[in-house]
């Protein structure tokens, strides 16, 4: 049994290495190309960092595993609020009272009830996926109208060149040669389905020797797997007094997972919806998204206390998962 979880890890690290040179290598050929940087951060980054996740997603379906792609996506929800923004906590206050998110956590919670009021359809078809992504373009569409304005007022108040616009974009480099972008690029599209592959066969296995199901996987060690970046950045920030904008990447991060990950992956396949999810899964995430009130409008830090707490409730939410 050391061979699967070996496979499994090597799998994960593939994934991450993979959606970061794609990242890197999209971003650059974008801004080389001449589409704008606002663009880019909106689009080409959000889907480029979410990529593990969705071809985590894709593959289970194609594979005739389902239950590990919603597992992935809820599981991943729920350690990124209780997990992501927990740990750190534990080490350093998260100065999370001067998030400016109000709109964009409205927007995920919107998402969130979507998503559930799909799920009681029995599973995501193509009509659901299709409902999803609409609901994802509006989101788009509203971040970049509002970010445009944003910056129209700052530019009001103070000339800002376009090279601060392209050096505030994840995974810039102005300087890159294309030789390297395109082997960004290689890596990324090889890296990814690759990863992808390894992970969720292996995963599945590691659930057929301890006899439980592909969901359970897919809630604790894949969604888990798929947080540690996020928790490791979020970690490094709290210890750098830099975590300040922890809380709007969580809320952007799940609401991005909601609409698009199992938005792309209804399409290519049904994703039926087992009563344990109904039953439990989803609230559990809708409650976790819910803790997040006193953050967002109460102007609360995520203390050492919080961090307690959040830590906790995902520890037993994973006992009672794995029982």
């Amino acid at each position: 049994m050391i061979m699967p979880w070996l496979l499994s890890g090597l799998g994960l690290v593939i994934l991450l290495l993979g959606g970061d040179a794609l990242v890197k290598g999209a971003v650059n050929l974008s801004l080389r190309v001449g589409i704008p940087a606002l663009i880019v951060s909106l689009t080409i980054v959000a889907f480029g960092t979410s990529a593990p996740e969705l071809l985590i997603s894709v593959n289970a379906v194609l594979e005739g595993k389902p239950g590990l792609a919603l597992g992935n996506v809820v599981g991943s929800n729920t350690a990124n609020i209780l997990l992501v923004l927990g740990v750190p906590a534990l080490l350093a206050r998260l100065h999370t009272s001067g998030c400016q998110c109000h709109k964009t956590f409205l927007y995920m919670i919107a998402a969130t009830l979507l998503f559930i009021g799909l799920a009681f359809r029995g599973a995501f078809d193509v009509t659901a996926g299709i409902i999803l992504l609409a609901a994802l373009s509006f989101v788009l569409f509203d971040a970049f109208r509002d970010a445009r304005q944003h910056r129209k007022a700052a530019a009001a108040m103070a000339l800002a060149a376009t090279e601060d616009d392209e050096a505030d974009v994840e995974g810039a480099d102005p300087d890159m040669p294309w030789w390297q972008i395109i082997l960004f690029l290689l890596l990324g599209l090889i890296g990814l389905p690759l990863g992808a592959d390894l992970l969720v066969d292996n995963a599945s296995i590691i659930a057929k020797a301890f006899g439980v199901s592909d969901a359970v996987i897919g809630l604790t060690l894949v969604a888990l797997g798929t947080s540690l970046p996020e928790l490791a950045t979020t970690v490094m920030a709290a210890l750098r007094k830099q975590a300040d904008v922890a809380l709007g990447n969580v809320i952007g991060s799940n609401m991005f997972n909601l609409l698009a990950i199992i938005g792309i992956t209804s399409l290519v396949g049904n994703v039926p919806v087992t009563p344990s999810f109904l039953q439990f899964d989803l609230w559990v995430m809708l409650g976790a998204s819910l803790l997040l009130i006193p953050f967002v409008f109460l102007k609360q830090d995520i203390g050492k206390a919080w961090g307690i707490v959040l830590t906790s409730l995902y520890l037993i939410y994973i006992v009672i998962v794995l029982i």
